[in-house]
């Protein structure tokens, strides 16, 4: 590996009751001066995570906009339980107001609830999109917060300034020296709560042949631990401190989404957890698109195969649906576990070991060129525009997720189904199982 210091960007989330302008602010972020870095849509539902920089500080952003309307809670309960989770893991929380509707009652909720943060907070007030539209701030004062910064995300107004703020007040960020040594994988244990993240670690740690030595979580109530099997070193992120916070009875499954973000932020090998009874759920298919967006090597295991009764546990094509349902990593291998028992564990570290592997190979040069040679010369790439695309070369610059780099006569002419059908002649060439990869087509000309 090429870096033995625990990383984790600090996180800047975005609250406040529905319609002040979250999203459009946390777009406005991410779109200035190409501050994004990667941005990862959709990892749940209404919600945003984006690892960003400003003025040379990284940090990662989430959007928690985005209520249930249909939800069965109460108002101020989601409120106060979206900003319980924002506390819990964010290292500082932007509030935002609404400077065009004035103030409300349930800004008063969220101003009382982040008095009572012992984090930077800062409040901005949105939607004033003109300057002689500032006075309209002026009733905010009355809340008892000052400093407040006037924006209009929607226009850009002193949005420069307020990440100017927020740079300003970020905890001092620097890598966290666990002493690791460069070949330890890490694994970070992901899944939904309740299914069986901690059963399955101490499983492991249970091992006789293990040596273990415990190690402070660089994120809240994780729990990390160094793993020593046949002179093979590992470090296990175990998130499974978010049943701590159940009192958080809205969504849970937000909190989760928290703990993966940061989790998949310092390691390798993600390990998804499905729950055999239950099925792979549209939660399970969120944290699957998180691992592939993060470019992080992954294996499904699904666990508590001993209560799948029978008949179901009779089906064949198991694989098969599970890689359906998780369509972002249909790469990862499959293993059917139980960690309450033990049944399938023993193979788990050397399947880690086999992903890593490929996670972390690098494919000659030579092998590669002679690949896509074949491969032209049978399934050439369909015409664009009437004229012929030819490939000249590949090679892969970067690995641990590893990455391809061909270069063609027209990047805009290569289909996305052609792109998707060398992704899997490369898979079945090269053994890559268990990693994503990423295909990236230049040209010498810029032809789009």
């Amino acid at each position: 590996m090429s870096d033995s210091k625990i990383k984790s960007k600090p996180l800047v989330a975005v609250v406040g009751r529905p319609n002040v302008g979250k999203s459009t602010l946390f777009n406005r972020f991410i779109s200035e001066r190409k501050a994004i870095v990667e941005d990862i849509p959709g990892v749940t539902r209404d919600r945003l995570y984006a690892d960003t920089q400003w003025d040379g500080r990284e940090f990662s952003l989430v959007d928690t906009g985005g209520f249930d309307p249909e939800g069965d809670e109460l108002y101020p309960s989601l409120i106060k339980n979206q900003i319980d989770i924002a506390i819990a893991e964010a290292d500082l929380i932007l509030c935002i107001l609404d400077g065009k509707e004035g103030v409300m009652p349930h800004d008063i909720d969220v101003i009382d609830l982040l008095r009572k943060v012992k984090k930077p907070v800062i409040f901005a007030i949105n939607k004033v999109d003109h300057k002689k539209h500032e006075n309209s701030a002026i009733e905010f004062h009355g809340l008892g917060i000052e400093g407040f910064i006037v924006i209009s995300a929607l226009q850009g107004r002193n949005v420069n300034e307020l990440l100017d703020r927020i740079v300003e007040l970020l905890p001092a960020h620097e890598p966290i020296e666990a002493q690791l040594d460069d070949d330890i994988i890490k694994v970070a244990v992901l899944g939904k709560p309740n299914v069986g993240k901690s059963t399955l670690v101490n499983h492991f740690l249970g091992e006789e042949r293990l040596i273990t030595s415990p190690v402070p979580g660089t994120t809240r109530d994780s729990i990390d631990t160094y793993v020593t099997r046949d002179e093979r070193k590992y470090l296990l992120i175990d998130t499974a401190g978010i049943r701590r916070k159940s009192r958080i009875t809205f969504s849970v499954e937000k909190h989760s989404v928290f703990r993966a973000v940061r989790a998949m932020e310092r390691a390798d090998i993600a390990l998804l957890m499905i729950d055999a009874e239950e099925g792979p759920t549209h939660q399970d298919a969120r944290l699957a698109r998180l691992i592939a967006d993060k470019g992080r090597g992954s294996i499904i295991l699904l666990n508590k195969w001993d209560l799948v009764p029978s008949n179901v546990a009779q089906t064949t094509g198991i694989d098969e649906i599970l890689k359906d349902e998780l369509m972002a990593i249909d790469f990862a291998p499959v293993l059917i576990i139980s960690a309450m028992t033990g049944r399938g564990v023993q193979k788990i570290f050397d399947t880690i070991d086999e992903v890593y592997r490929n996670f972390s190979q690098r494919i000659p040069t030579k092998r590669l060129n002679h690949f896509l040679k074949n491969i032209v010369e049978k399934t050439p790439p369909p015409i664009y525009k009437g004229r012929e695309i030819k490939f000249y070369y590949i090679s892969q610059p970067l690995t641990e997720q590893p990455t391809f780099v061909i270069f063609t006569n027209r990047i805009s002419g290569v289909p996305e189904n052609y792109k998707r059908f060398l992704e899997n002649r490369l898979r079945e060439e090269f053994d890559l199982e268990g990693t994503p990869i990423k295909l990236v087509f230049r040209s010498e000309r810029n032809d789009g």
